[in-house]
C-alpha cells in the first residue's frame, strides 16, 4: 500500500533507542516539564509584592497567572502537531529556547501589561515542552517501561506543580520576584544544546500540516478556557463569558466536523474508539481539577489562616510535595503490573477521602499536625492516578501517533486544572472571602469539597477502562487507513 493509505504509519527516529539515550530523554524531559510546570503557579505567593512594584490592579494581577495557563493549554495539540510534523527533538529545543527567552522577559518587566505579554509567550514555550518531553518519553521507552518512565516525568512535574508556590513566595521574599523567572534561563540555555546531540529526532508521519485543525482546535480551547478564567472576573452569566463558551463549544464541534474528513488529521478521531485513550483523557481532566484546587487553596490556607509566611508554608506541605515525588514512579511500576484501572481508581480515591479529611478539620485555629495524615493520603493518591492515566492514554495508540496522544494529554491536563480552579473558585467566593479566618474557612470547606467530588467523579470514569486481563491491545495503524 502507498504512504498516502498509511498516513500514520510508524514514527521515523534516526536510532533506536539505546539505553543511554533513554536515560537523556527522560532526565531532558523531566527538567523541561518541571521548568513549565513550575511556571503554572509560581507566581501565586508573590502577587502582592508584583503589584506594589508594578503598580498592577487585582484585576490585572490576575492575568499573569492566567495569560501563562491559557496560551499553555490551547498550544499544547498544536505543539504536538508542529513535533510530528518538524521533529520533535528540533521543536523541544526550540520550545526551550522560548520558554529561557520569555522568561528574561518576565524577569526585565517595568509594567504589568508588559509581563503578562511575557507570560503569554512563556506559556507558548511550556506547550512545546511539556507535550514533546511526553510525547519523546513515550517514543522512547517500548510498553513494559513506559508507565515507570511516564511516572518519573510525573514525579518532577507534579513537585513542580505543588512547589510553585512555594518557591515563588520563598524567591520573592528573599532576593525579589524577578528571579523567579531569572532561574529559567541558564537551565534553558543548557538544556538546548543537550537534548540537540543527546536525543536522536523523531516525528510522526510525513505529511501536511492541519492548519484548518490547529486553527480550529486553538480557537475552540481558547474560547472555552477564556470563559473558565473570566468567569469569576465578570460574572459568570456575563456576555463575555457566555458568547466565549459558545463559540468555543461551536469551534470545537466544527473541529470534530473537520478532523473526520480530512485527509491527514492532527488528531484522528480513530483514537476515541479505544477506551484507554478516551477514559484517561477524562480521567486525567479531572485528576487535575482536583489537584489545581488543592495546589491553590492549601497554601492560601496555611498562610490566611494559620499565618504561615510562604517558606514555612511550603515546608508544611512537604508531606504531599514529597509523596508526589517518590511515590510517582513507583505508581509507574504498579501500573504496569496490575493494570491502569485499579491505580488510576484507588488513586484518585485516596485523593478525594485526603481532601474532604482537610475540609472536615479546617479551623480557624486548628493544630497543623491534623492536617498531615490527610495532606499524605492526598499525596498518594495524587502519585497514583496520574501516571496511571497517561500510561492508559499513550498505551493505546500505535506509535505513529503518540505525539498526537502526548498533546490530547497534556491539554486535558492543563484545562483540567484552568476548569478545577475556576469552579472551586467560584464556590468560595459564593461561600465565603478574605475579611478574616473565619470568613476564609467558611469558603475554603466547600471549595476543597467540590474539588472531592471532581476526583471521585475520575474514580468513576476510570471504571470504564479495561481490566488488566483484557487490557485492550494499542490500536494498530491499519486502524488509520481510509
Amino acid at each position: 500500500m502507498s504512504s498516502k493509505q498509511y498516513p500514520y504509519r510508524a514514527a521515523r527516529s534516526d536510532t533506536s533507542p539505546t539505553p543511554a539515550t533513554q536515560r537523556w530523554v527522560l532526565v531532558l524531559g523531566a527538567i523541561a516539564s518541571c521548568m513549565a510546570a513550575l511556571d503554572t503557579l509560581v507566581v501565586a505567593t508573590a502577587l502582592s509584592t508584583i503589584r506594589r512594584d508594578l503598580g498592577a490592579t487585582i484585576d490585572t494581577l490576575e492575568w499573569t497567572v492566567n495569560a501563562y495557563n491559557l496560551s499553555f493549554a490551547v498550544l499544547l495539540m498544536t505543539a504536538a502537531a508542529l513535533g510530528d510534523r518538524f521533529g520533535r527533538t528540533r521543536m523541544f529545543a526550540l520550545g526551550l529556547g522560548i520558554f529561557a527567552v520569555a522568561s528574561a522577559a518576565c524577569a526585565l518587566s517595568t509594567s504589568v501589561a508588559m509581563l503578562i505579554a511575557a507570560r503569554a509567550v512563556q506559556g507558548a514555550g511550556a506547550a512545546l515542552l511539556m507535550s514533546l518531553a511526553l510525547a519523546l518519553v513515550g517514543a522512547a521507552f517500548p510498553e513494559e517501561g513506559r508507565g515507570r518512565a511516564m511516572g518519573i516525568v510525573q514525579g518532577a512535574t507534579g513537585l513542580a506543580t505543588a512547589c510553585g508556590p512555594l518557591i515563588g513566595g520563598a524567591v520573592a521574599q528573599g532576593m525579589a520576584w524577578q528571579w523567579i523567572f531569572w532561574i529559567n534561563v541558564p537551565i534553558g540555555l543548557i538544556a538546548i544544546p543537550l537534548v540537540l546531540t543527546r536525543i536522536p529526532d523523531s516525528r510522526g508521519p510525513d505529511s501536511a500540516l492541519d492548519l484548518p485543525g490547529l486553527a480550529l482546535i486553538t480557537g475552540g480551547a481558547t474560547g472555552i478556557v477564556w470563559a473558565l478564567v473570566c468567569g469569576n472576573i465578570t460574572g459568570w452569566a456575563s456576555i463575555e463569558v457566555v458568547v466565549s463558551a459558545i463559540a468555543g463549544l461551536a469551534l470545537l464541534i466544527t473541529f470534530g466536523w473537520w478532523e473526520a474528513r480530512c485527509p491527514e488529521p492532527m488528531l484522528p478521531l480513530a483514537l476515541f474508539t479505544s477506551r484507554g485513550f478516551s477514559v484517561g483523557n477524562g480521567a486525567i481532566f479531572l485528576a487535575f481539577a482536583a489537584l489545581f484546587t488543592s495546589v491553590f487553596f492549601y497554601a492560601q490556607f496555611l498562610q490566611t489562616v494559620l499565618g504561615y509566611d510562604p517558606l514555612a508554608t511550603g515546608l508544611r506541605l512537604l508531606p504531599w510535595t514529597m509523596i508526589l515525588f517518590f511515590c510517582a514512579p513507583i505508581a509507574g511500576v504498579l501500573a504496569d503490573r496490575f493494570g491502569e484501572r485499579t491505580i488510576l481508581g484507588i488513586g484518585l480515591v485516596s485523593m478525594a477521602i485526603g481532601m474532604l479529611w482537610i475540609a472536615s478539620v479546617a479551623e480557624a485555629r486548628m493544630a497543623y499536625q491534623s492536617l498531615v495524615i490527610p495532606l499524605i493520603l492526598s499525596g498518594i493518591g495524587t502519585s497514583l492516578a496520574i501516571p496511571s492515566a497517561q500510561s492508559s492514554v499513550v498505551g493505546a495508540v500505535p506509535q505513529s501517533a503518540i505525539g498526537k496522544a502526548a498533546g490530547a494529554n497534556s491539554m486535558m491536563r492543563e484545562l483540567g486544572g484552568v476548569f478545577g480552579i475556576a469552579i472551586a473558585a467560584a464556590v468560595f467566593a459564593g461561600f465565603g472571602g478574605y475579611e478574616s479566618p473565619d470568613e476564609f474557612v467558611t469558603g475554603f470547606k466547600p471549595a476543597v469539597t467540590v474539588g472531592a467530588a471532581l476526583a471521585l467523579l475520575g474514580a468513576l470514569t476510570a471504571l470504564a477502562l479495561p481490566g488488566r486481563r483484557n487490557r485492550d491491545l494499542p490500536l494498530s495503524e491499519a486502524t488509520f487507513v481510509r
